[in-house]
């Protein structure tokens, strides 16, 4: 029986999905997993038997990712699940920074009882004119699973798209539409392009990369949307920028009281991923995550340990092996098992950074003393007897 606790409301059609295996743990300490979504985990104690945190979305900051792996604690996010949502919501920010829709929303908010307001309407919208959005160019910085959508989108919207990536993954670059430019230097982005939209992971590399230096590149009428974290932009600088009138719009998907107010700045409460088909799809992801590496040991889009899967165990046992990537990791973990006369019939070891996760299946039970030679082993993390 494993059981799992939710830090955060999880879609009940995710939840679904556990079998009578598992039980829902009102108490963190109870539980073999956690399901989490925006809850702050940093100053949270985890006990001893988490073996997997789950966030149900792409944004992983709110979770300690170190000190989760230093306690062997597998931590899954869900790429590419809400990624419609966002991209959706990437158009509709780009359609109200170009035509003024919010400022004319807020008009006839103030003129609703002037028994006139069609006649009048006719005579200010004029002030809420702007451009449209085809025939623009759009540059996407960041092609994963949202930039990816983002850019494709663009090119049937009839806008001129250019794609900023050194790290492109090979899917990613397959599932790219070929009438995508793909730029090599992001400074050509912030000069040519009328449209700019970020869509990185938070890294300290990636940490205001929109910085002073690369709005002053840009055109005055530039717009420039952030839909993925508010700390990918310097919002000071983008915020002086704006007041100066050397661009012309910054839409973010995150309020706090540097923008919230600011001239130039639409801001929505972090609404990208908020639709039910998101919600719905995170959790469902989240769980099967969460489930394949309970019962099988597999690892599938984790962002801590390295991706491993061996499929389902058809030998007599399996044990899984989070440890830190160092020399003689594997050969000592092996010389464990073959001095204790376990054959191992199978094997994979993946690394990732400082850490390594090796996926064992062996012809016979695993005793309890082996494992916990296993576990006495400098630079092992955790040993899970999965079968």
């Amino acid at each position: 029986m494993f059981q799992y606790h939710c830090l955060n409301p999880i879609a009940s059609v995710g939840l679904e999905l556990f079998s009578d295996d598992y039980h829902k743990a009102d108490e963190l300490e109870k539980a073999d997993a956690i399901l989490v979504r925006s809850a702050a985990m940093h100053d949270l104690a985890l006990p001893q038997n988490v073996v997997a945190v789950a966030r149900a979305g792409a944004g992983v900051n709110n979770i300690p990712l170190e000190d989760c792996a230093e306690k062997g604690i597998v931590v899954f996010n869900t790429p590419g699940a809400n990624a419609n949502g966002v991209k959706e919501l990437v158009f509709a920010g780009m359609l109200y920074a170009s035509r003024d829709v919010v400022g004319g929303i807020q008009w006839c908010l103030a003129n609703q009882n002037d028994d006139n307001i069609a006649k009048t309407a006719e005579k200010q919208k004029k002030n809420f004119a702007g451009t449209e959005i085809s025939g623009k160019k759009l540059g996407v910085i960041g092609l994963g699973a949202i930039g990816v959508l983002v850019a494709n989108a663009a090119t049937h919207m009839g806008m001129e798209v250019y794609g900023y990536d050194p790290y492109i993954s090979v899917n990613a670059a397959w599932n790219l539409s070929r009438s995508v430019k793909h730029i090599s230097h992001v400074d050509d982005i912030y000069r040519e392009c009328d449209y700019i939209t970020i869509h990185v992971p938070l890294m300290e590399a990636t940490k205001k990369m929109i910085d002073a230096d690369a709005i002053a590149l840009m055109k005055p009428e530039a717009i420039v949307l952030n839909f993925s974290r508010d700390l990918l932009v310097d919002e000071e600088a983008m915020v002086d920028a704006l007041a100066a009138g050397k661009i012309k719009r910054y839409v973010s998907d995150f309020p706090n009281p540097t923008t919230v107010g600011a001239k130039g700045c639409i801001v929505t409460p972090h609404l990208g991923a908020s639709t039910a088909e998101s919600e719905d799809n995170c959790a469902i992801m989240a769980v099967r995550e969460v489930r394949d590496y309970l019962e099988n040991g597999n690892i599938v889009h984790s962002v801590n340990f390295p991706d491993c899967n061996m499929g389902g165990c058809m030998t007599a046992g399996r044990i899984g092996i989070l440890h830190r990537n160092a020399k003689g990791m594997l050969s000592g973990l092996t010389t464990i098992l073959g001095d204790a006369g376990i054959n191992i019939d199978g094997m994979a070891n993946k690394s990732k950074g400082d850490y390594a996760y090796a996926l064992m299946d062996v012809d016979s039970e695993v005793p309890q003393e082996v494992l916990k030679k296993l576990e006495s082993m400098e630079g092992v993390l955790r040993v899970r007897k999965i079968k």
